[in-house]
């Protein structure tokens, strides 16, 4: 009986510490994710930067005067190219439009949960990203 106590209090537990905000614990980030249907080179680099929490590839990517718009609103781009890119990424790649400038897949946050998202990627003259909008998908 007391064995059987024990196994039911460290499953609890370990529900409950993987729900948790700002937990201690790493989830696995998928970096080897299916990439295939990027054709646009820069954007391909981005998400490959980005699934691998590589911060100093996908910020170069960037232009100096880019903005970042979260469902809309506009947020501070180098805290999302610091910590988000730390804790989420895209689990697959379900389809890309404009030209391979929108990307649209299910997507992981360790602090928000699954849900489908949206990478839409913008440029300027010199090719770099100058406006990147990501958000909650429908489709």
């Amino acid at each position: 009986m007391i064995k059987i106590l024990s196994i039911m209090l460290v499953m609890i537990f370990s529900f409950n510490a993987c729900g948790q905000r700002n937990q201690s614990h790493l989830h696995r980030k998928i970096k080897d994710m299916d990439t295939s249907k990027i054709k646009n080179v820069t954007v391909k680099q981005a998400i490959d930067a980005f699934q691998s929490s590589d911060i100093e590839k996908w910020s170069s990517l960037f232009s100096k005067d880019a903005i970042l718009l979260d469902d809309g609103n506009p947020r501070d781009l180098k805290e999302f190219s610091t910590h988000a890119i730390t804790i989420e990424n895209f689990v697959s790649i379900d389809k890309v439009e404009d030209q391979g400038n929108s990307i649209y897949g299910a997507f992981h946050s360790d602090e928000y949960g699954d849900f489908k998202a949206y990478f839409k990627f913008h440029f300027n003259k010199e090719g770099k990203i100058n406006k990147l909008e990501i958000g909650q998908a429908k489709y």
